[in-house]
C-alpha cells in the first residue's frame, strides 16, 4: 500500500447513532428497557420476559444503571431486593423502541406472527410510576 493511500484513509465517521449505540445499542439492553417500559421491575421477570441468561442480564443492568439509563432501588430489606425504573434517559427511548418495533412488524416479522399478536397482545410504554400503576 503506498504512503498516500495510507494517509488519505477515512477514519470511523464519528456520530451521535455510533453513541448511542455504545450506551444501549446491544439486544439484551433494549429488551431490558422495553420491559421497564411496560411496566416489569423485578429481575426475575425481566428475565422471564426477555430471555436473557441471568449472568447476562445482571452485567446489562449493571451497565444500563452505570450509564444512567435505569436506577434501581430497594424494595425488600430483609432479605435485600431490589427492582429497576427507568430514568429519564431510558424513557426518552421510547419513541426509538417504538419505531423498532414499527420496522421489524414491517421488514422483520413474519406475518403469520404479526397476525396471532394483533388478538391483544401489544403492550404501551408507561412514562412514570404512577403510569405504570395505571397500567398495572
Amino acid at each position: 500500500m503506498s504512503q498516500k493511500s495510507e494517509s488519505t484513509r477515512a477514519a470511523p465517521r464519528d456520530c451521535s447513532i455510533a453513541d448511542a449505540l455504545k450506551v444501549a445499542g446491544e439486544r439484551w439492553s433494549l429488551l431490558v428497557v422495553r420491559e421497564l417500559g411496560f411496566g416489569v421491575h423485578r429481575f426475575k421477570d425481566i428475565q422471564t420476559h426477555t430471555g436473557a441468561p441471568r449472568e447476562t442480564l445482571a452485567l446489562r443492568l449493571r451497565t444500563l444503571e452505570e450509564v444512567g439509563i435505569i436506577e434501581r432501588r430497594r424494595y425488600c430489606d430483609r432479605p435485600p431486593r431490589d427492582e429497576y425504573v427507568l430514568t429519564e434517559a431510558g424513557r426518552d427511548l421510547f419513541p426509538v423502541l417504538t419505531e423498532l418495533r414499527v420496522w421489524g412488524e414491517r421488514h422483520a416479522t413474519p406475518a403469520r406472527v404479526l397476525a396471532e399478536r394483533a388478538d391483544g397482545d401489544r403492550h404501551t410504554f408507561v412514562r412514570s410510576e404512577t403510569d405504570a400503576e395505571d397500567h398495572a
